[in-house]
């Protein structure tokens, strides 16, 4: 059967165990009203009953897609994560290099169409994505991407080259209505202080995110700190040492944060061994934000995430899943469900919100900062009522009459169990009067 578009007078009103806008409280026995396609109004049930007919939707919370705030869709044609967990960071990076060397622009783009859809299936709205350059997108997307062009090389012609290339990148996109420029200075492990500066330099300009994969592990700081330790063996065997780079300074990571700090939005990817005064650094920054990937964290066994002491501190955090090359897929609710049942040390309602408005936050959606009034205008990763399309949300099955069983159920709810709602017709819901 065919469904037609709302008329944007057509007015339509659901019922539902919960919804759940993440930037308010949480509604037990929800009313929504839609208009148009578009949620004018949400409340509580009982508190405006009316004679209206009513689609009731049954046991489900109803929530905003998923914010991916970091993956690297290029890597989505791998069946499985490259090396065994528990491998060492420098280790798993030149099985990476190796297992990619064959890697051209057409697999490249074709990884990404499949990575993109995968990510639509999984409940995702919006994606913080690292992109090789050149790089591009299927022409028919749904979720939302911000396209970090990735800068790396520490030779001089490497990351010249890389440079020219975001900046042809950024170009570009100017003309998309769903993708959106960044850039990504990849990691000091990989990129020289001044080019770092120079991608900072660049997103201040241009009023564009940046990300950075900063603090992955003790093995980075002691190539940072020391010019030492499996790191600087890694990149001495691959032969692209040079000389006058490491160390950094005695105080790496701060004097990076710093370099960082002009920088509209910045994303510190990863964050495994911050310290507790990088930690207070970070807090003093708001608009740098930690994206954590738990179940990459989990394949490498690194020490436990510091992510409470983050969000104690007032850090924003969001989540991302990495690749494919360190993660079995690139489902946004799966990371949920492996916080929910790992980090019982994390509020359900917080782990919620960093895998929906934090990561919208960082990405600079709604934020005043941002150049484009594309980027400022939309409300993404929480319900907004006025500017939230009613199928824009999700819907995860639930039968809990309290939020401790209702997230409950979410720990135990497989992204295949998750459903779109539709503002052409009720799914699974009938039709009822009050």
């Amino acid at each position: 059967m065919n469904f037609s578009k709302p008329k944007p007078d057509t007015t339509q009103t659901y019922r539902a165990g919960w919804l759940l806008p993440i930037s308010s409280p949480p509604i037990k026995d929800a009313r929504i009203t839609v208009v148009g396609g578009v949620v004018a109004k949400v409340e509580s049930f009982s508190a405006n009953a009316g004679n209206a007919s009513v689609i009731d939707l049954g046991n489900v919370a109803m929530m905003p897609r998923f914010v991916n705030a970091h993956t690297h869709l290029e890597f989505s044609d791998c069946s499985e994560p490259i090396g065994a967990p528990g491998i060492a960071l420098a280790d798993w990076i030149g099985e990476v290099i190796r297992a990619r060397g064959v890697s051209d622009e057409t697999s490249r783009q074709a990884a990404i169409a499949k990575g993109v859809q995968e990510s639509a299936d999984a409940g995702v709205g919006l994606i913080g994505d690292i992109a090789t350059t050149p790089s591009a997108y299927p022409d028919s997307i749904d979720p939302l991407i911000v396209s970090f062009a990735e800068v790396l090389g520490l030779s001089l012609d490497r990351h010249r080259e890389r440079l020219a290339g975001a900046a042809t990148h950024h170009q570009a996109l100017l003309v998309s209505s769903s993708v959106f420029s960044a850039i990504s200075p990849h990691a000091p492990y990989s990129t020289p202080p001044d080019v770092i500066a120079e991608c900072s330099r660049r997103a201040n300009q241009h009023g564009v995110p940046l990300a950075i994969h900063l603090a992955e592990s003790p093995d980075e700081r002691e190539l940072l700190d020391h010019a030492s330790g499996p790191f600087a063996a890694s990149l001495r065997r691959a032969g692209v040492w040079r000389e006058g780079i490491f160390p950094y300074t005695d105080d790496s990571i701060p004097s990076i944060l710093e370099t960082l700090a002009p920088a509209p939005a910045v994303l510190l990817i990863h964050g495994n061994d911050l310290s507790e005064r990088e930690i207070e650094i970070i807090s003093q920054h708001r608009q740098m934000s930690v994206v954590y990937c738990p179940r990459t964290h989990h394949f490498f066994g690194h020490d436990r995430h510091p992510v409470a002491d983050l969000l104690r501190s007032g850090v924003r955090v969001a989540l991302g899943t990495d690749s494919r090359a360190s993660n079995p897929d690139l489902s946004i609710w799966e990371e949920v469900r492996f916080l929910l049942q790992k980090r019982q040390d994390i509020d359900p309602q917080q782990v919620l919100a960093m895998a929906t408005l934090m990561g919208a936050e960082a990405l600079m959606f709604g934020s005043p900062r941002a150049v484009s009034s594309r980027l400022q205008k939309r409300a993404i990763g929480q319900l907004v009522p006025g500017k939230t399309r009613f199928d824009s949300l999700l819907m995860v099955p639930t039968a809990g009459k309290q939020l401790d069983s209702v997230f409950a159920d979410f720990s135990a709810t497989e992204t295949s169990q998750l459903k779109f709602c539709s503002a052409n017709r009720p799914s699974d819901g009938h039709n009822t009067d009050n």
